[in-house]
């Protein structure tokens, strides 16, 4: 299983803390963020977002990184600042 976290704004887009992904077929985070946009027309709209920022077990990493049972995958919206 991986736990996948949301913060900020897309916790409260996607009314959803976190979940429990099975790992079977998944070996990078942009394979996560197709099977999750999979959900519904509002989750596709989010993981369709190329400015989402993900991090695999606390490290920032792009939609390449592998990811593996047991590991914690957590997205965030784009950060913007002035």
């Amino acid at each position: 299983m991986i736990k996948v976290v949301f913060f900020a704004a897309l916790r409260e887009q996607l009314n959803c803390n976190e979940l429990s992904v099975s790992s079977d077929n998944l070996t990078t985070v942009g394979d996560l963020k197709a099977q999750l946009a999979n959900k519904d027309d509002k989750w596709q709209q989010i993981f369709a977002n190329s400015a989402l920022l993900s991090a695999v077990n606390h490290d920032m990493v792009n939609s390449e990184e592998p990811i593996k049972s047991g590991d914690e995958v957590a997205f965030f919206p784009p950060v913007t600042g002035g």
